[in-house]
């Protein structure tokens, strides 16, 4: 039996390996127009980042070693471009030399796989513009950031591939802005309310999201300059087109092949309508293991899986391919996602009785280290109670709960045969009652009527609005909230009509559940509890006069919201503007901000942060992520590495470096890196581009100060009378004595202002570099910085420093006080032999897990 396969990376070669394992006989021959095969398509992302350092770490197997561990013929370089069926021939043509052969079979696989849909849009040829499929495309990607230094980069498609492609990007320090076409991002994959979640949490990361944006044209001349969409124009220096993609199938329109939409149709068995032609991978249309219906499912998993099947079924075993779920799971910044089976929306869809719980819990015991949440939504059948799908949310191992999810599913559980499951538990690894478990609990009580329960995307659609929102927290947190203790309901509570609506709300659902208890057992009738309460929902109450509570007023100040204290709700919120440098567009969003959400005021602050003055309290989320969607953050404030302050640099007739260039990269890499890592105060950092010191680099906690080191050619010197560059010398250090120009280097502060000053050309060369200063401060005690003695003139090693000097603040520094403190108290000296030494850099993991400074000195 002759069994030739088209296709040579995940369906294609697992069906060829398995099949010769299963039969020596077989002669099988796979085809494949790329060069490389059985290749790593779902790393490519991370090669970008550069999480997978080398392209050979993404290749599975070369055609050689792949032929050689299988018996597997592999012709590389051979495109299909026609198929006979009644034949039995394959036209295959070679890629580089444009030949054309006919090649015979007993059976046929088809596992051309898919390919990235190209936008229809003008500019898609433009240097900048990448898909992302195969290896040569992730490393062109990467090799394009590093060798234009991109700043910016746009991601249209906010699926898997792009959000992988954004967090990756985000990951080598580029500004990162993903649109989607579709209402919401990973659309068909999360409900709705779910991928509002993680929208919101993406823009609290840092990656800017639109979505319900259409991509209209990719500006510039040869390089990709911008992209032109529905919302505006999104400027980049990159772009990665990941929107959605369209199986490889052209070539088989004449051929007979009953296919939907690219995709091609094929039975339980894998088989086409095509008499000994089969079909596996991202080509296929499959089934829906849950309705029964048709479901393309393009995963790298589920390809696997179908070769290894269809191998089984050719080589004689009967055997069937059930279907898909959908699974799938996703890595981003802070948070991983994962989800099988059916939406609430598909589910519905599909005609079953849905009903639905979200609810966070612990994701292994909570006293142990690194401890942290899920946040589960559960889908099942009110009436069966048959578990229908799972969508899961969390930094840790997401993966863990769609796996049970996926089990049960498949062997057609009901939520009742989890509920004593057995699941491994240890204090590192689980809770004694497993996640899973808890929400099964939850839902079957809301089932069971036990629980009345309103949830998230109720909440959101407003059918809170008639309720009164009781505040079940340990202590009053939701400001206007009418408070119940519950320790002390034990009847009826003063100020509760036993007939009225009443939403419970606490931190995440669970003393709300309790007081609900409560409140039924004496006679309260209306009461629903807040599915995922706080720790999902944003809950406010409407028209309120409270004041803002010290807990509330702490928690928006770390936000960068300060309380205006001639008011009893209003605050300043600071706009971070990286560097005091905003774009026209920019400035735009902040006006309409200010009239939005403010007082229509706008100030700038003295560390060029500009601040929404007059923000009422309930406008401050909606402020924030409004911002947050044209790529401006708020903050500033807190115990840690502040804003960095810069001058116009080169901009300027007397700068001498690009501070721009250099205070951005400083704002990426500590005020974004280290935004977690709390200090004994607040760290500031100024640059300046050259010794007028104009943003005072001095009287900061670090300072970078750009210099211009005169390369005196004394050879030249005439010692003239009247030396121009004496003259011109603005701080009168540079002399002309017994006939020859001289400069005492200790008092030259290398402002260049010498350079080209001498008509004779004895101050024609120079150096450029950094003068670093620690240990300054202004305010109420002010101290004045003092320079390294080195004069740097590698960036790297001034980018080093700065990071050597974060870091020995908090690893020395005492609580409360400021960097200034700590250098005068270890001394001068000792700090500078550490900041040009890199014990403090092998040091770094450690200091940085370290719980120190956990409430720093810093008031504002």
């Amino acid at each position: 039996m002759k069994v030739l396969i088209v296709g040579g990376v995940a369906a294609g070669t697992k069906t060829a390996a398995k099949l010769k394992r299963e039969d020596r006989n077989a002669e099988v021959v796979v085809i494949t127009k790329d060069k490389d095969i059985s290749y790593a398509g779902c790393g490519l992302p991370y090669y970008v980042g550069g999480l997978i350092e080398s392209r050979d770490e993404l290749i599975v197997n070369t055609p050689q070693k792949y032929a050689g561990l299988t018996g597997v013929e592999v012709k590389t370089g051979k495109e299909a471009v026609g198929l006979d069926a009644d034949r039995k021939q394959l036209t295959v043509r070679d890629t580089e030399t444009g030949t054309e052969e006919v090649c015979s079979y007993d059976k046929l696989v088809l596992a051309v796989g898919a390919s990235p849909a190209v936008l229809p849009v003008p500019g898609t040829d433009k240097q900048g513009v990448f898909k992302m499929r195969t290896p040569d495309d992730a490393i062109e990607i990467r090799s394009y950031a590093e060798e234009h230094q991109v700043k910016k980069a746009v991601v249209i498609g906010a699926g898997f591939i792009g959000l992988e492609a954004a967090e990756n990007l985000k990951a080598k320090g580029i500004q990162v802005t993903v649109i989607d076409f579709a209402s919401q991002i990973l659309p068909n994959i999360l409900d709705e309310e779910m991928a509002a979640y993680a929208k919101k949490h993406l823009l609290k990361e840092g990656i800017r999201v639109i979505t319900g944006t259409k991509a209209e044209e990719i500006l510039g001349d040869s390089e990709v300059t911008g992209v032109k969409t529905s919302a505006g124009v999104l400027g980049c220096e990159l772009l990665i087109m990941a929107a959605g993609i369209r199986p490889n199938t052209d070539f088989l329109t004449d051929s007979g092949i009953e296919m939907f939409k690219g995709t091609i149709l094929v039975d339980h068995t894998m088989k086409t309508s095509l008499e000994d032609v089969y079909a596996a991978g991202d080509c296929v249309m499959v089934t829906n293991r849950i309705t029964g219906k048709p479901q393309w499912s393009p995963m790298g998993s589920s390809a696997n899986m179908e070769g290894r099947t269809l191998a089984q079924i050719l080589s004689g075993k009967e055997k069937t391919y059930p279907g898909v779920l959908g699974t799938g799971v996703i890595k981003l910044p802070g948070l991983n996602i994962g989800r099988t089976g059916l939406t609430e929306e598909q589910a519905k869809e599909a005609g079953y009785d849905v009903v639905t719980v979200l609810a966070p819990t612990d994701d292994k015991a909570h006293y142990y280290p690194d401890s942290s949440f899920f946040i589960t939504k559960m889908i099942a059948d009110k009436t069966t109670h048959k578990l229908l799908g799972v969508q899961v949310f969390g930094p840790g191992a997401v993966d863990k709960m769609v796996d049970i999810a996926v089990m049960g599913i498949n062997m057609g559980a009901v939520l009742e045969d989890f509920e004593n499951a057995d699941f491994a538990y240890a204090p590192p690894f689980s809770t004694a009652i497993h996640p899973f478990v808890q929400v099964v609990y939850i839902l079957l009580n809301k089932i069971n009527g036990i629980m009345e329960s309103m949830t998230p995307a109720e909440y959101a659609a407003g059918k809170a609005k008639d309720y009164k929102i009781i505040d079940a927290s340990p202590a009053p947190t939701i400001r206007g909230a009418v408070y119940v203790d519950l320790a002390k309901v034990n009847g009826e509570v003063e100020g509760l009509d036993k007939e009225e609506k009443l939403l419970l709300v606490c931190a995440k659902g669970k003393r709300g559940y309790f007081l609900q208890n409560r409140l039924r057992h004496y006679g309260y009738k209306n009461t629903k509890v807040l599915e995922g309460s706080l720790f999902f929902n944003d809950v406010k109450v409407q028209n309120i006069q409270a004041a803002v509570t010290p807990e509330e007023e702490t928690r928006v100040k770390a936000l960068g919201f300060l309380r205006d204290k001639t008011t009893a709700d209003k605050f300043n919120g600071r706009v971070i503007t990286r560097n005091g440098k905003i774009t026209a567009e920019e400035t735009r969003t902040i006006a309409e901000a200010a009239e939005m959400f403010g007082s229509g005021e706008v100030t700038m602050t003295s560390r060029l942060t500009m601040e929404i003055q007059g923000v009422p309290f309930d406008n401050i989320e909606p402020l924030r992520e409004y911002l947050m969607q044209a790529g401006l953050e708020t903050g500033g404030t807190g115990s840690k590495v502040r804003p960095v302050v810069s001058c116009k640099g080169t901009t300027c007739q007397y700068g001498l470096i690009d501070t721009f260039a250099l205070s951005e990269e400083i704002h990426e890499r500590f005020f974004h890196g280290y935004a977690d890592v709390k200090l004994p105060h607040k760290f500031k950092i100024a640059v300046g581009g050259c010794p007028n010191n104009c943003v005072k680099p001095d009287l900061n906690d670090l300072g970078i100060i750009g210099q211009r080191i005169p390369l005196v050619d004394m050879e030249k010197c005439r010692g003239c009378k009247i030396c121009r560059v004496e003259n011109n010398c603005p701080i009168k250090v540079a002399k002309v004595e017994n006939g020859k120009i001289v400069i005492d280097e200790n008092a030259c502060n290398h402002c260049g202002r010498c350079i080209g000053k001498c008509p004779f050309h004895a101050f024609e060369n120079y150096t450029n570099g950094f003068r670093v200063y620690i240990g300054g401060r202004w305010g109420k005690r002010v101290a004045q910085g003092r320079y390294l003695d080195k004069v740097f003139t590698d960036k790297e090693e001034v980018l080093s420093i700065v990071e050597k000097a974060i870091l020995l603040f908090r690893e020395q520094g005492i609580t409360g006080e400021r960097f200034a403190d700590t250098v005068a108290r270890l001394g001068f000296e000792n700090v500078q032999e550490q900041l040009l030494a890199d014990d403090l850099l092998s040091r770094k993991e450690e200091n940085i897990k370290a719980q120190k400074h956990l409430k720093g000195g810093a008031t504002c």
